[in-house]
């Protein structure tokens, strides 16, 4: 896949775009009641954004800042969109009445997109974030024709004076998780259940899989793809498909809690994906990689209520505190508990490298070279499996 044409920024969400009718859409004050303690929004002050400037000159915010949140899901999702609206939550704990929040929940892929945001903006929001790679160009259209507002797009990759590109680092969290699935496998046979195939996803699962061949060097990945990112059926079938070919440690990168629930049922373990999933699965539940989108949230609207806002791209994960591990089961033994400390406190301070060579691909070839660190660039344009995942890459050549 060519990054240049394909920016790994991409994706998250291109396949959602809805089918059939509009979803309904349901526009809804929030108030700061229900948000989380602060503890967890305030590690976000001290954290800077990699962007690159393109600032636009502010003044500071007088009155309360009028936040509007468009989310492609439904809150109650358990995962994507609920990790999002936990962050805007976050926004709320941090800074009380110096800020009015409103969502829109389950906003189509498409012109309705367009609608949404610029409904947003002509109801006097001043910042408004998107949480669906499809929402970026209809985003950006409604951006071009209010100045005066700030759009916040996840996932994207395009920018200009008043729209910016945020993201997480979610291969951080799986091979985080793959340090703890190489521990917890008897067959030593893990099994993925992706959505598309692309340099995120593909991202994903390489990275869990060398987590895992980091604690245990016997381990093979299994995948299945079911082209969506949310259809629990799907998942839960794929997740069948992959008990029933001998794995039995699952892993997902897909939205829904179908696959730990699969697992529960079948008597195997899994992790949960973007949040705390413990609940479906407490049986089956290792741990599940969470995506903290509080920490750049606060940070973006701190950076609005002063004035300082600017545009450009932004990575987070776990040395920002926008990426982690947690619920980790207590059958978890201790050595796999220090070894995913140890990558844990590497990743935060800087000293370590997932992607650091010899890696090589399912093929031998060498992908980095000894002591070789992949870059950002190498890391968006990933198209391949890593040695040590079964089958072929969809689409590839």
């Amino acid at each position: 896949m060519n990054h240049q044409k394909t920016p790994d920024l991409h994706k998250r969400h291109w396949l959602r775009a809805a089918s059939g009718t509009l979803a309904a859409l349901v526009l809804a004050a929030c108030s700061p009641s229900g948000a989380p303690s602060a503890d967890k929004a305030s590690a976000a002050s001290a954290a800077a954004p990699a962007s690159a400037a393109s600032a636009t000159a502010a003044s500071p915010v007088q009155g309360p800042l009028k936040i509007g949140f468009m989310y492609v899901g439904p809150v109650g999702d358990g995962g994507w969109t609920f990790a999002h609206d936990s962050g805007r939550k976050a926004i709320e704990a941090e800074f009380g009445d110096r800020v009015q929040t409103s969502i829109v929940e389950s906003v189509p892929e498409g012109p309705d997109t367009e609608r949404v945001a610029r409904d947003l903006a002509g109801q006097g929001n001043q910042l408004v974030f998107g949480t669906s790679f499809g929402f970026m160009e209809y985003m950006l259209k409604a951006a071009k024709d209010h100045p005066d507002v700030k759009f916040e797009h996840a996932t994207g990759y395009k920018t200009a004076a008043n729209f910016a590109a945020y993201d997480s680092r979610t291969y951080e969290g799986a091979y985080m998780a793959g340090v703890l699935a190489g521990k917890m496998t008897h067959s030593n046979t893990l099994g993925v259940v992706a959505s598309v195939p692309i340099p995120e996803v593909l991202r994903n699962i390489n990275s869990f899989t060398l987590g895992a061949q980091s604690t245990n060097p016997n381990i093979k990945t299994k995948v299945v793809w079911i082209n969506s990112w949310f259809d629990p059926s799907k998942e839960a079938e794929a997740a069948t498909a992959l008990i029933n070919g001998g794995a039995d440690v699952l892993f997902q990168n897909t939205d829904s809690s179908a696959v730990l629930q699969t697992a529960q049922k079948m008597g195997k373990r899994g992790f949960g994906w973007d949040s705390d999933m413990t609940q479906y699965g407490p049986k089956a539940h290792i741990a599940s990689a969470v995506i903290n989108w509080g920490p750049y949230y606060v940070k973006t609207v701190r950076d609005v209520l002063d004035g300082k806002w600017q545009s450009g791209q932004t990575w987070w994960g776990v040395k920002e505190g926008a990426i982690d591990l947690v619920g980790i089961a207590d059958d978890v033994p201790q050595d796999a508990k220090d070894k995913l400390t140890e990558v844990k406190n590497g990743l935060k301070d800087g000293s370590f490298a997932i992607w650091k060579g010899p890696i090589a691909d399912q093929s031998g070839k060498e992908v980095l070279a000894a002591g070789q660190t992949a870059d950002d660039k190498f890391l968006h344009g990933i198209n391949f499996y890593v040695k040590g995942v079964e089958g072929t890459v969809p689409g590839a050549k």
